[in-house]
């Protein structure tokens, strides 16, 4: 019934606008043309719109949001009655009267149109300004007027009131890239809607009429203005008496603008990547890019995760995280006062021993968001500090040797591979320990022969070192000589595994919910056996032995453990120092970002410095 009404008045109302107004003749003989086509079925395009991303640290609190329009959506319910009734009396006092369109009105503007031969005025009903919000543009032409009627129509066929009024007043827009008057409660006044006073709710419900003209933080005069106009209407449709009004108009209005959270640049831009790993995981990206090889079948599974991504972005997240922002402010004020100026650079990352989460990362000095990531972008050769994952701990695992066993130190070459000791310098029969200690090429290579290139993979295939590949498995992987090398992050992360054997993939992000709270996406939390208790207890002798004999001297910790392991690659291009104490595991990369020598900073051991401030 409802349907037949709204076409029969849309009908009657043909002949009238014929008769005024010649200039939309042919927009109407266009419209009456593929009438019977509208009356079927008027396709409502998708509604495209971008809600806010909210990271949030360990004790609850938000450090960054990203987001290009600011909303916050509420319910009905949630929006205060005497801020819908602002809206109703000023924009469309017969709201739940019509059918989508108030004829009276369009009759009205056709009218006043037509003697200025212009298209500039309105008589648009709330649901005619939510079709042009959502579906059509803002140009003022006959054709774009009827388009907007059937849509109209059709969305109140669709929807009830209620809902046509929720979506209203969600995506009106406020200024200043504001959508919905839960956005603007938060953005002008940083309250909740619910929290503002009669009269900051007529304030920016003063806004949408003309976002330009009423924007408050240009031309606050006139917003206020307009708010004192909309508390008369209320009070002429008995919605508020006269002297409430009065009273409101003299209330003081008091902005504050909301900021966008920026915090910790070094740990949201990871926590953003990450989240595109978690979400290619859980729906399979992860598992199709792996079992194939044609690279145009991957563009296309890559270009479909971005999309997934957009899709969710739009529909807003809450990431909860394992930042620690007191150790974040900590490292990265530490870091870069000790790398000084300069181009000097260095990369680190922070592990909790006990959940295995990623509570702080160092990307580089002066580092901005989005730039260059040294902790998790930056693949280096890790040196020595890789033996302890491909050399020694697979050699304990797979033989009956200890600590105390011996090695030679003598030249050794696998057909052309003949690595020299640091210096150059030749070494006897020497104990396990001790070429540890001293970091001896020669003697890891021969331990290396022995556990086999096959079987040392097997382990390091259980970690997550990206930029590994299939040409690394040689000889030259045991001192850490690689294709495109490892990150901070990820020799951190394979390092967890001397805490007690287990290992499972660090990360950053806790869980992913929607801005109402449920849950989207986690990690699975499972950890893997890797290394045997004789291993893991061998290994940190090793690794505690550095620290007090060896190379890794002037390395400290507060706690009751600490070991650690350095790595120095060819020509002195890049200094490594992993390890861990009671608390944290971590792993600090110093060089610079076109790689040169730094044999002149040897002795200042800058990376024993910067090693020292993360396991604080």
């Amino acid at each position: 019934m409802k349907k037949a009404f709204g076409f029969f008045i849309i009908l009657l109302s043909l002949p009238t606008l014929w008769l005024i107004s010649a200039n939309i003749r042919t927009e109407i003989q266009t419209a009456l043309a593929h009438e019977e086509q509208i009356a079927h079925a008027i396709h409502l395009p998708e509604v495209q719109k971008q809600l806010p991303v909210t990271l949030i640290d360990q004790h609850g609190q938000t450090f960054s949001e990203e987001y290009v329009e600011w909303r916050q959506p509420l319910t009905l319910q949630e929006i205060p009655k005497i801020a819908q009734e602002i809206f109703i009396a000023s924009e469309d006092v017969d709201f739940y009267e019509h059918v989508g369109f108030d004829l009276s009105a369009i009759i009205r503007a056709v009218v006043a149109n037509s003697n200025t031969n212009t298209a500039s005025q309105g008589g648009s009903t709330i649901t005619q300004q939510l079709v042009r919000m959502r579906y059509l543009s803002e140009e003022k032409t006959y054709e774009r007027k009827l388009t907007e009627l059937f849509y109209a129509y059709e969305l109140e066929k669709e929807f009830d009131k209620e809902a046509i009024l929720t979506m209203y007043l969600n995506e009106a827009y406020f200024s200043n890239q504001v959508y919905g008057i839960g956005g603007a409660a938060t953005y002008y006044f940083q309250k909740p809607l619910q929290e503002l006073s009669i009269a900051e709710i007529a304030f920016i419900a003063a806004i949408p009429n003309n976002p330009s003209l009423y924007n408050p933080l240009k031309n606050f005069d006139q917003t206020k203005a307009r708010q004192e106009r909309l508390l008369d209407t209320l009070a002429a449709n008995s919605f508020i008496t006269k002297e409430a009004a009065q009273a409101y108009k003299t209330e003081t209005i008091t902005l504050t603008i909301k900021d966008k959270i920026q915090n910790y640049p070094m740990y949201s831009t990871y926590v953003l990547q990450e989240l595109k790993w978690l979400i290619a995981e859980k729906e399979g990206y992860t598992d199709r890019l792996n079992h194939t090889d044609n690279e145009e079948d991957k563009k296309k599974i890559k270009t479909q995760l971005d999309n997934r991504l957009q899709t969710l972005f739009q529909n807003g997240l809450i990431i909860h995280t394992a930042l620690d922002p007191v150790k974040q402010m900590h490292d990265e004020n530490n870091m870069t006062a000790i790398l000084g100026t300069g181009q000097l650079q260095a990369a680190g990352a922070v592990i909790d021993n006990q959940s295995r989460e990623v509570v702080s990362l160092y990307a580089g000095k002066n580092y901005e968001k989005f730039d260059y990531h040294r902790a998790f972008q930056g693949t280096r050769q890790p040196g020595s500090a890789f033996k302890p994952l491909a050399v020694y701990a697979p050699f304990f695992e797979t033989t009956t040797h200890t600590p105390d066993s011996i090695v030679n130190g003598g030249n050794y070459c696998i057909g052309s591979f003949c690595p020299q000791n640091y210096g150059g310098y030749v070494y006897g029969n020497v104990s396990i320990r001790t070429a540890f200690r001293h970091s001896y090429n020669t003697s890891a290579l021969r331990l290396f022969q022995t556990v086999g290139v096959d079987t040392a993979f097997h382990y390091l295939d259980r970690f997550h070192f990206r930029s590994i590949v299939d040409a690394d498995r040689n000889y030259a992987a045991s001192l850490g000589g690689l294709t495109y090398g490892v990150t901070a992050l990820e020799l951190a992360d394979a390092y967890t595994s001397f805490i007690d054997g287990s290992y499972g993939l660090a990360h950053s992000i806790r869980k992913v919910t929607t801005l109402e709270g449920t849950t989207l996406y986690s990690w699975d939390t499972e950890r893997e056996q890797i290394w045997s208790s004789q291993t893991v207890k061998y290994m940190r002798e090793l690794l505690t032995d550095v620290v007090a004999n060896g190379t890794g001297q002037g390395v400290y910790s507060p706690s009751s453990y600490i070991g650690a392991k350095t790595g120095t690659t060819n020509d002195y291009r890049d200094y490594w120092l992993a390890g861990l104490n009671d608390r944290y595991t971590a792993a600090v990369w110093l060089g610079y970002d076109k790689p040169q020598s730094m044999q002149r900073l040897e002795a200042y051991k800058i990376h024993h410095q910067l090693f020292n401030v993360l396991l604080e």
